[in-house]
Parts: structure tokens; sequence; C-alpha cells
């Protein structure tokens, strides 16, 4: 019954023509591009590595094999646990959550300085000049903060050229190039999120609590964060997710001993040649990235329906 209503009250609203074309499209969006995808790699992960012609066979059967190799590793291993696999797993989900923070304190000033900007001009001037850069593209993008980190980049050069060092730092090796890429990269991602809410935020509640003499920090705290609080938390989920699944840049700017978990994927797939068990890291990275971004939801009292908002 209340499907045939909302059926009937969208058709009503965009008519049938347009209704049916996004209904279609929206479907084929979801179910052929995100859920069939993914139901087949789950799928996968339960299944053996097996030449083509064994596909099918007897030995065509489910197994938790490759959910136990990322755990405890190959079997006959000197070690309990898949020490390697598992460390580059937890580094790489604190590296995302640190280039999460990292962009919400760098993102917030700016999309509370734009949302409040009442200058019509000069605030289409401003976030035209933060999208040019993304214009390139973004491997292109990778090579480049590559080159300003580098031993003879911008950045040594400058610290050398003022004498406040006497050679040049290994930014690519402390992983100070990767984290700066990766904060790059999904920079707008986290701005423009709280942006949207914040443009819409009644700056009479602003100026009221300034008239009762709330310090700066506390009219953010009390008025701006709370208001603004979905696009923060759709901001910070965006940006968390891709990083914690980010190839390219990891593979770029990433030092010698900066291995990034979807690297093992990606090795998994294609020089490995065993898909099942990349299929395994893949479902497992998912699982936890969705079970962390809710758990932060539910921690700061955030519904799915305030970020579709």
């Amino acid at each position: 019954m209340a499907r045939s209503w909302f059926l009937k009250k969208f058709f009503n609203h965009n008519g049938p023509v347009l209704g049916t074309y996004l209904l279609l499209a929206v479907g084929f969006w979801v179910i052929i591009l995100i859920i069939m995808p993914q139901i087949s790699m789950l799928d996968y992960s339960f299944r053996n590595n097996l030449p083509p012609p064994e596909v099918g066979g007897p030995k065509d059967v489910y197994t938790l094999a490759n959910y136990h190799h990322l755990i405890f590793g190959a079997q006959g291993a000197d070690t309990t646990y898949n020490v390697v696999d598992l460390s580059v797993f937890v580094r790489t989900l604190m590296a995302a959550i640190f280039v999460t923070i990292f962009d919400l304190i760098l993102c917030y000033p700016l999309a509370y300085y734009i949302g409040q900007w009442s200058g019509g001009g000069g605030i289409r001037v401003f976030v035209l000049l933060l999208i040019i850069p993304y214009w390139v593209n973004e491997i292109l993008r990778a090579f480049a903060f590559r080159i300003i980190f580098g031993d003879s980049g911008v950045i040594n050069e400058f610290l050398m050229g003022f004498g406040l060092t006497s050679g040049p730092i290994d930014f690519i090796r402390e992983n100070v190039a990767l984290y700066a890429g990766l904060g790059y990269a999904y920079i707008l991602l986290m701005i423009f999120p709280i942006y949207t809410v914040i443009e819409s935020l009644d700056r009479n509640q602003i100026e009221a609590a300034r008239d009762m003499g709330a310090p700066w920090w506390r009219i953010h705290w009390r008025v701006v964060i709370p208001y603004a609080k979905p696009g923060i938390s759709s901001g910070c989920t965006m940006v968390f997710m891709l990083s914690a699944g980010a190839l390219a840049a990891p593979q770029i700017l990433g030092g010698p001993s900066s291995l990034w978990f979807t690297q093992i994927i990606y090795q998994w797939f294609n020089s490995g040649g065993n898909w099942p068990q990349g299929a395994a890291y893949a479902v497992v990275l998912l699982v936890t990235c969705i079970a962390i971004v809710l758990t932060v939801m539910r921690f700061f009292k955030v519904n799915m329906g305030d970020i579709g908002k």
C-alpha cells in the first residue's frame, strides 16, 4: 500500500516519461553497478582458487580458507597470525582515519567561511579556484606531489635555500607526501557537504549567540557544529572510505615500507592471480570500513536520514 502510494506520488510529480527514466537509471546504477558486483565479489571470496577446467567440478566448493589466510597466514607458516597482512590492514585504517581528521580540521573553517560569505561574485571565484586543480588527472596530481616532496623538490630546495636544513628530508619514506597527497585528493569531498549545510544556517542564530556574549568557540560548538553535523558526517564518510580504498596515491607516493592494504588486494588479483583471495581481502576491507562508519555515526547520533537531507 505504501509502495503504491509512493510510486503514484513519484510519477505524478515527475511525469510518466521522466519518472520511468529515473527509476531505470537509479535501478541500473544500484543493482547492476553496485549490488551485483559486490555479490559476485562475496561469492568469489568463499571459493577455492581453481584452474578454469576445474571450475564447477567437485573441488569447486565454498570454503573459509581465504579468510583463514588473512588472519592466520598460509598453512605451515612459522607465525601464529598473518602479522604482515594484518599490520598493513590496521595501518591502512589508521592512516585513513588520520587523513579524514586532517581534512576535517582543514576544511571546516574554509566551509564555514564560504558558507557565511555574503559576496555573491567572490564566492563563485573562490569555489572555482578550488575546483580547477581537480581538472588534472589524479595520477598526474600524485606525481606532482612526488616532485614537490622529492629530494630535489620545491619544499626541500626552499628549506635548504634558507638554511633551515643541511640536507634534503626524505618526505617519501616518512609518508608525509602520501598523507598530504591523500588529504589533498579528497579535500573537496569534505568542503562541499559541510558548506552546503552551513550555507542554509540562519545567521541570526550566530548573531544572537554573539549578542549574548558567547565566545567564538562556543558558538561553533553549540550552534554551528550541531547544525552542520550531517554535512560533517557525509564528508568524513566519503573521505574515510576513499582513503582506505585508495590505490594510485599509495603506489606513487608511498615509501618502501608503506604498503597499503589495497596494494595487497591488487597483487592478489593481478600478479598473484588468486581472485578468491583478493576478493576475501576486499570484502574484509569493505565490511570493516562500513562497520567503522556506522559505529562513529551511532556514537555521534547521526542517522542516514540526516545525511540524505
